[in-house]
C-alpha cells in the first residue's frame, strides 16, 4: 500500500483525568485512533503491509498524572475545518478525555515533543496528621532546603539498566501554595523536552513527601518558538 497523501496538518489540544490518568501512552494512542476512524475523519496512513494512521502525540503523560495541556498531530488525507473536526469527535470522546481546541499548524512544523522546554505541575500531597511533614511551614523549609542545594544526585531507570543524574538543574521553581486541612498544594516549574525532563514523584521523594498520598496535574507545557 502506498503512503496517503498528506493535505492537512490539525492540532488537538486536549484534557485528560479521570479514568484516563490510569491509561499509558500508547494505548491512548490506540483509543485516538478508534474514536476517530469512528468519528469518520479523513487521516493519513503510512505505508507497508501494516498501515497505520498518521498520528503524533505531543510529550509523554506518565501514568497516573492528569494534564489540562496535551496535544495531539493529525494527518489528513483531506481537508476540514477545525471546529468541524471538534465537533465531529465530542460524542466519540471516552470518559476522561476532554478537547480545549482544534487548529491548524502547517504540514512541516516541528513535533511539539520537540518543542518542549518547560512544564508546570499541580502537586497535592496529603500527610498524616502529627507528621514530620504535616505543617505547612516544616515543608516549606523543606522546599528551601531543597533549592538551597547546589546538586541533587540521583539515579533512574532507562533501558533496563540505572542511570545517574543530577535533579537540581531540572527543578526550575517550587512554590507552597497553601494548606487545607491535611491536603497541601505545591506549584512546580520543572524543566522538560530533550534536554532532560524533571519528575514531580522525584522532587516529592527529596522532600521526604513521596510516601503518603498525592496527586499530579500537569497545568502547562512551555514551548519554544518555531
Amino acid at each position: 500500500m502506498s503512503e496517503t497523501m498528506v493535505v492537512q496538518r490539525l492540532r488537538i489540544h486536549y484534557a485528560v483525568e479521570g479514568p484516563m490518568r490510569y491509561v499509558s501512552v500508547l494505548d491512548q494512542g490506540r483509543i485516538w485512533e478508534r474514536l476517530l476512524r469512528r468519528a469518520g475523519i479523513p487521516l493519513a496512513y503510512t505505508q507497508g503491509y501494516n498501515p497505520r494512521p498518521r498520528l503524533q502525540l505531543g510529550t509523554a503523560l506518565p501514568v497516573g498524572y492528569g494534564s489540562d495541556c496535551e496535544f495531539i498531530d493529525l494527518f489528513l488525507s483531506a481537508t476540514i475545518a477545525p471546529e468541524a473536526l471538534a465537533q465531529a469527535i465530542e460524542a466519540q470522546l471516552p470518559l476522561g478525555l476532554k478537547v480545549h481546541a482544534v487548529k491548524e499548524v502547517p504540514l512541516k512544523a516541528a513535533a511539539v515533543q520537540s518543542r518542549v522546554r518547560q512544564a508546570f505541575y499541580e502537586v497535592r500531597v496529603w500527610t498524616d496528621e502529627g507528621s514530620a511533614q504535616d505543617s505547612g511551614a516544616n515543608i516549606q523549609q523543606a522546599i528551601d532546603t531543597l533549592l538551597a542545594r547546589a546538586e541533587i544526585p540521583r539515579q533512574r531507570h532507562k533501558k533496563g539498566r540505572l542511570v545517574d543524574y543530577d535533579l537540581r538543574p531540572l527543578i526550575l521553581d517550587i512554590r507552597y501554595h497553601l494548606q487545607h486541612d491535611n491536603c497541601h498544594l505545591l506549584l512546580m516549574r520543572l524543566r522538560a523536552g530533550p534536554q532532560g525532563s524533571g519528575r514531580p514523584e522525584e522532587v516529592l521523594d527529596e522532600l521526604g513527601l513521596a510516601d503518603g498520598r498525592y496527586r499530579i496535574q500537569r497545568r502547562e507545557l512551555v514551548l519554544a518558538e518555531e
